[in-house]
């Protein structure tokens, strides 16, 4: 730990953070948190305040074990972008290449009966096969069930694409027999591309995901409580939802169970992590692609990976501006890169931040964000099912923590 005065911000201000924190936790509004502030190097902040389990009265530790959820994701994309630094993969490559039983999908059309009002669902061929850049930047066609009620996604969750008990390969295969949502390249759609993403992996290196992430990115960056799935020695420190009554829970899509571990490896969501390790990764990112005496990637692949990837005649999902902060929507001035969301343009977000910064949150609560302008990362923790309230700790929390820079 450093001062905060040394990583440049004023700690009378930054105890405005706690306090805000302390208070919403006190009344009820969250579990607990862990929230870590690096700057130039320097941690400012390293705080774990409220319960891991308020049921139980469990307090929250340091290293508490948290369910990333979508916070997976930017792994998922750097173990891509490792294979392509290898040679092994190009953006442009098909799907098909690397998982031919992808390349004969067809995309789903919804009408209706104009006397009726009933739905049916036909299917048209794919007008260009999905890239691995697709999937990388939620462009292949791929929703999520859960996310809407259209008849391509009712059919997502009878094909149970979200079982924490299949494999990658079970997956794909039920993928396969499935329609797509949008024809690929077309349009902007938060879906399952990152698992299909995870899988490609699988396959190009031909090792499992969690082999894969342990050997080239979490034991080179010292990241040792990431991982799919929680030692019995380590269950104790794992944070637990809160859940009550609340209006607009939104859906339970925390998957791992220790009473019955995980046999996917979604790279989707499916890590398990702590405030200071995913600190590790993003510091990685920050300075460069490497860390801990670690280079990950390169210089040039971590700017490409943290730009726009989304082309302006994009169109977008019904449910994307449900992602709130995150949606990269051009009215926000924000975009997507490569398994994370970027800001383009300053002044059109309702939170501050510096044009380039990049930022993902998981559906558990989870939320990190890097400013390469001001050398920040700000990674923060906990387990919250409600869609209202994650959504103001996010604002909330970007607003303390910029106010308190020096």
């Amino acid at each position: 730990m450093a001062t905060p005065e040394a990583a440049g911000f004023s700690a009378l201000r930054l105890q405005r953070l706690t306090d805000a924190l302390s208070a919403d936790i006190t009344g009820g509004a969250l579990p607990g948190a862990v929230v870590l502030i690096l700057r130039d190097d320097k941690m400012a902040y390293f705080e774990a305040l409220g319960y891991a389990d308020r049921q139980n009265l469990r307090p929250m530790r340091r290293d508490c074990i948290f369910r990333i959820a979508s916070m997976t994701k930017p792994l998922t994309v750097a173990a891509a972008l490792i294979l392509l630094e290898q040679g092994k993969l190009l953006l442009g490559d098909p799907v098909s290449r690397a998982i031919p039983e992808l390349g004969d999908l067809h995309v789903g059309v919804e009408s209706a009966d104009s006397a009726t009002g009933e739905r049916s669902l036909s299917v048209e061929p794919v007008v260009r096969p999905m890239t691995i850049q697709d999937l990388m930047r939620h462009t292949a066609g791929f929703t999520y069930g859960h996310l809407g009620d259209s008849l391509v996604q009712r059919r997502y969750r009878s094909a149970h694409l979200l079982d924490n008990q299949q494999t990658n390969a079970d997956m794909v295969a039920k993928l396969s027999q499935l329609p797509l949502a949008h024809q690929p390249g077309t349009t902007f759609e938060y879906g399952m591309s990152t698992d299909v993403l995870g899988r490609v992996v699988e396959v190009v290196s031909g090792v499992g995901l969690d082999r894969f992430f342990a050997e080239h990115i979490t034991r080179p960056l010292g990241m040792m409580n990431t991982a799919f799935s929680v030692s019995a020695a380590e269950a104790h420190l794992l944070a637990e939802p809160q859940r009550d009554s609340a209006a607009n829970p939104g859906p339970a899509v925390i998957s791992y169970d220790p009473a019955r571990p995980s046999k996917w490896f979604s790279g989707g969501g499916g890590l398990l992590s702590t405030a200071g390790d995913y600190a590790r990764f993003c510091r990685m990112l920050l300075n460069g692609g490497e860390s801990a005496g670690a280079r990950i990637l390169s210089r040039k692949t971590v700017e490409w990976m943290t730009h726009n990837h989304l082309p302006p005649a994009l169109r977008y999902g019904d449910r994307t501006a449900e992602l709130g902060l995150a949606a990269p929507l051009p009215r926000l001035g924000q975009g997507y890169g490569l398994g994370v969301g970027v800001r383009m343009e300053q002044g059109l977000s309702p939170v501050p931040g510096s044009v380039g910064d990049y930022y993902w949150g998981g559906s558990s609560g989870t939320y990190f964000w890097v400013d390469p302008r001001e050398k920040l990362i700000v990674v923060a923790m906990m387990q919250e099912l409600n869609a209202q309230r994650r959504a103001r700790f996010r604002s909330s929390l970007r607003s303390l923590v910029y106010q308190a820079l020096r």
